[in-house]
């Protein structure tokens, strides 16, 4: 009991010398009592001054303590952060300054005691634009120091210096050439970042949260914006892609390509990194920030894909959109990865609607691609029976598109009603029937039968040795190589069967009585008969042409098995026909001869020489 009376009566002389030294100075009095408080516990604001019967009146020596404290900060032109004993202090006095609103704000319904609320939250809210202003000085001085883990200077594509001026005015550190994607860019050093957390600690905690965030976004920001910009991406609209040039659209989306790399494996993920560490322990500023910062870089490239998702279907552009739609496919992981807080939900579910856009965009080139096919005119025969322009249009897009196989199964498995091998056996189908009408435009079946020969081997070639064969498969392969077999056939039928004929020995000239006719009469007709239609078919089939050399060469070998036997037989039996005299001086082509003029068919050339004249 003494020792408590003795506390009260020091307390009582304290209070008293504070009072009497202090009397004309509310600033020394606060001083007074600032001193005895560190002195001693016992001697703090709230216990000097119990003899005040106002509730208020220890908020209101705080309040003046913390006013004088903060006030000096607040007025001071150089940064505060310039001085690490400055900081600490400035930090201190505004955590005692939220400590104090939050100990004395469930007591607001005391008039007095709200009155002095007011005035803390107003002094609050000078210490959190002053807070506000050092964070930026910090973002602004700290970007200088910019570096790389693992790789320094700054990135591009682009091995062009012309730059090099600009950059060095600009003070945004941006980047330049790097072989691989396993970089971090540490855009702050570590001592900013930290001076930077505590002052988000002070802003977060005081509920200034959003203007902290707001203040680092705007920075940052302008850090992400240049480094797309150095690797070549600019802003279009969708209006301004689709008037664009396509062989400008290529250029962009290559530009693209490289900037969406860079921005989804190395710069999106190094601002969470940022973010995360600038805001840490406070996960929720740290996701608003981090998509305040990143939403409009990743809009602006989301957008230019959009761009090429809606725009011309025209078949030459499939290559190019199938880049775009991979790509967009293969960071689809780091878009899971980098935007996986709530805030980012949006720009995680844009990313999957426009790779379906994509999807859809490149079936519907497909579909023009088939209509390209329906469209194309049967207008002059190509010359010869030999390929035409469409089938090595056609044969050689698909097998190109192939390439990017696994994608285009994923895309119309996924989302189509058919497979991949169905669209491309579509294909080939709606190509077969275009050759066929287009084959009708030659008058002689010989030709015809040489025209879809020449088209339908180029196709089965192109088919065996690429990803088509395998889509394809086997058994289509088989039937379409019984079907060049069946042109061919159908071209000696229409072509030699009447040769073949005229050469043909019987004995059905007789007389009534059953005597032979004269056989002399009979074989020089069917000798003149052959030269005549033997000279025909050299002459016109000397300009058609059979591209495939192995094609040319099968055909000359079943030409000469079937032609050569009877017509040396032929020649046998006119030599020994008893009234013939000089047999030699009919006959017009000899054995070699015939063989040389089959050599030289399906050149298309219609330059053949040889023969007797």
């Amino acid at each position: 009991m003494a020792a408590e009376n003795g506390e009260e009566k020091l307390l009582a002389v304290a209070r008293h010398i504070a009072r009497t030294l202090g009397h004309n100075d509310d600033t020394m009095a606060d001083d007074i009592l600032q001193i005895f408080s560190n002195f001693d516990g016992r001697f703090s604001r709230e216990k000097l001054a119990d003899d005040d019967p106002r509730p208020s009146a220890p908020l209101e020596l705080s309040l003046k303590s913390l006013d004088r404290q903060i006030s000096q900060y607040l007025a001071s032109d150089r940064p505060i952060w310039a001085d690490s004993a400055d900081s600490s202090a400035f930090l201190d006095s505004i955590d005692e300054l939220i400590a104090t609103l939050r100990h004395w704000s469930p007591m607001a319904a005391d008039k007095s005691i709200n009155s002095c609320l007011v005035r803390a939250d107003d002094l609050l809210q000078q210490a959190m634009f002053r807070l506000e202003d050092e964070f930026r000085s910090l973002m602004e001085r700290g970007g200088e120091s910019f570096e790389l883990c693992e790789s320094t200077g700054n990135f591009s594509f682009d091995s062009e210096d012309e730059d090099e001026e600009t950059l060095d005015d600009q003070q945004i550190p941006v980047a330049q050439p790097l072989s691989d994607y396993d970089i971090i860019i540490d855009a702050l050093p570590s001592v900013t970042i930290n001076d930077l957390n505590e002052i988000s600690k002070r802003m977060v905690s005081a509920g200034f949260g959003k203007e902290c965030s707001h203040v680092y976004s705007s920075c940052r920001r302008e850090f992400l914006e240049e480094s797309l910009s150095r690797l070549g991406l600019q802003k279009f609209s969708n209006e301004e892609v689709q008037k664009m040039p396509w062989q400008d659209v290529e250029e962009q989306i290559e530009r693209w390509v490289k900037a969406v790399n860079v921005a989804l494996r190395i710069l999106f993920p190094s601002e969470r990194r940022l973010c995360d560490r600038v805001f840490f322990g406070f996960s929720s500023a740290a996701d608003l920030s981090f998509m305040e910062v990143c939403r409009g870089s990743c809009i602006q490239l989301l957008n230019f894909a959009d761009a090429i998702a809606i725009g011309s279907r025209s078949p030459e552009r499939l290559f190019r959109v199938l880049d775009v739609f991979e790509t967009l496919k293969d960071l689809m992981p780091n878009f899971e990865t980098v935007f996986s807080d709530q805030y980012c939900l949006v720009l995680r579910d844009e990313a999957l609607t426009i790779r379906k856009r994509l999807g859809e965009a490149i079936r519907g080139i497909f579909m023009e691609l088939e209509n390209l096919i329906r469209r194309d005119p049967a207008k002059a025969a190509v010359p010869g029976g030999g390929l035409h322009p469409i089938t090595r249009y056609v044969m050689n897009y698909v097998r190109a598109a192939c390439r990017s196989r696994q994608t285009l199964e994923q895309i119309f498995e996924k989302d189509s009603s058919s497979s991949l091998s169905v669209q491309m056996a579509w294909i080939m189908e709606l190509l077969e029937s275009n050759l066929e009408v287009k084959s009708k435009i030659y008058g002689d079946p010989a030709l015809c039968s040489i025209f879809m020969m020449n088209n339908g081997r180029y196709i089965v070639q192109k088919v065996k040795d690429s990803e088509l064969g395998s889509l394809l498969g086997d058994d289509w392969i088989r039937k379409h190589n019984a079907k060049v077999r069946q042109y061919h056939s159908n071209y000696q039928r229409s072509s030699w069967n009447k040769v073949l004929a005229v050469l043909k020995l019987d004995n059905s000239n007789s007389a009534p009585n059953g005597a032979p006719l004269p056989a002399a009469r009979s074989m020089k007709d069917k000798l003149k008969s052959f030269n005549s239609l033997f000279d025909d078919i050299c002459k016109t089939q000397s300009t058609w042409f059979i591209y495939d050399e192995q094609l040319r060469e099968e055909l000359r070998i079943s030409l000469a098995k079937i032609l050569l036997p009877t017509y040396g037989n032929f020649i046998a039996k006119l030599q020994n026909v008893p009234d013939v005299k000089h047999p030699e001086k009919l006959i017009k082509y000899g054995m070699e001869d015939v063989e040389a003029w089959i050599n030289q068919l399906f050149q298309g050339t219609g330059a053949l020489s040889g023969g007797r004249k």
